[in-house]
């Protein structure tokens, strides 16, 4: 377990104290998570930061994005994911053709047990899974692409006026390139906010890339064991849910989202300069819990300020949208988000 100050129990007040049985569940998921390391690192080299947010997202009942140009492992990491955890799992390869039907299903006429009378039944489609992997989202027209918005926020499809529960738990772990590349669509702002992280895929090391050309060429994929099942992530999911927070991480959350907005009082300068609009209250929820679920994956038994740091430009880099002045000074959202939290740090320290 972390041996850091924040976490004896003995130090906080009795409202934020967990319980004895949340004590040893996150000592379980920490435990946990470094065996799921482990095991995905037999098949992934390098992207550790990839992987735990990914996992942040899963315990935080929240959809990641990821992004990055092709073959960098993008697919490959969460089909790994997708095997260390015994749930069900979908792939869906978004494509310019493919039509709303083909992801959340459709009537099909078929007979009954009446001779010659028929009816139509409902033939789910693949968002009908525990854990959907929508490759290379941007593919397909926003019309497609708007297909998920229900099942993302509500974990439901409305289908001929009737509606059908998706199964829990229920992950979209979307990957997209880069809208620069010839045939993508820019994801609307209404799904992009859906997502709970947008996470930004880089280039392996040096080192890495050696070890991709060892490891990968000479042998046979590793295969990965089950160590998680559905259950057991629901139970994560609600003790995360439970990890106490103190005020001023709550203050810290939404100081940093309100100085997003260019319009309000409290901007610094540099937002205003660089940014047309900011993030909204969704993001202040999508800090907090990914603050928790950080925080429980360190061994730490409350949500600290350098967990909500960690997770702030995850959680505020496809919220920030920069404006003409910033793109022609090379000023992307990242480093506006960098400033933000350096910022956020001087006043908590004062």
């Amino acid at each position: 377990m972390s041996t850091d100050p924040n976490n004896k129990t003995s130090d906080l007040t009795p409202d934020l104290k967990p319980s004895q049985g949340d004590l040893e569940a996150i000592h379980q998921l920490r435990e946990l998570y470094q065996q799921m390391r482990d095991e995905l690192g037999k098949v992934i080299i390098g992207q550790q930061d990839v992987v735990e947010r990914l996992l942040i997202c899963i315990l935080a009942r929240g959809h990641a994005l990821l992004m990055g140009v092709p073959g960098l492992a993008k697919t490959t990491i969460i089909n790994a994911l997708s095997q260390v955890m015994s749930l069900d799992f979908s792939r869906i390869q978004f494509t310019p053709d493919l039509m709303p039907s083909d992801i959340t299903g459709t009537d099909i006429l078929q007979e009954t047990d009446q001779p010659g009378k028929r009816a139509f039944v409902f033939n789910k489609g693949p968002v009908f899974a525990n854990i959907i992997l929508a490759d290379e989202i941007n593919r397909t027209p926003p019309k497609t692409q708007s297909a998920l918005l229900e099942a993302m926020q509500e974990h439901r499809v409305t289908a001929a006026g009737r509606v059908f529960n998706l199964p829990s738990p229920f992950f979209v772990l979307a990957t997209q390139n880069p809208i620069e590349q010839e045939g993508t669509y820019p994801l609307p702002e209404a799904q992009l906010d859906r997502f709970m992280f947008f996470i930004n895929v880089d280039y392996p090391t040096a080192e890495e890339e050696k070890r991709i050309a060892r490891e990968t060429t000479g042998k046979a994929p590793a295969t990965l064991n089950k160590l998680i099942g559905g259950e057991e992530v629901l139970r994560f999911q609600d003790v995360v849910q439970r990890v106490p927070v103190p005020d001023h991480i709550y203050d810290a959350a939404v100081n940093m989202v309100r100085q997003t907005r260019p319009k309000e009082g409290e901007a610094p300068d540099f937002i205003k300069q660089w940014v047309t609009w900011g993030a909204g209250p969704r993001a202040i929820q999508y800090l907090i819990r990914g603050a928790k679920a950080r925080a429980v994956l360190q061994g730490s038994y409350m949500a600290r300020l350098e967990d909500l740091e960690a997770v702030a430009e995850p959680v505020l880099a496809h919220r920030i949208l920069t404006n003409f002045q910033a793109q022609a000074e090379g000023v992307t959202s990242r480093s506006v988000i960098d400033q933000l939290v350096a910022l956020q740090r001087e006043k908590t320290e004062v």
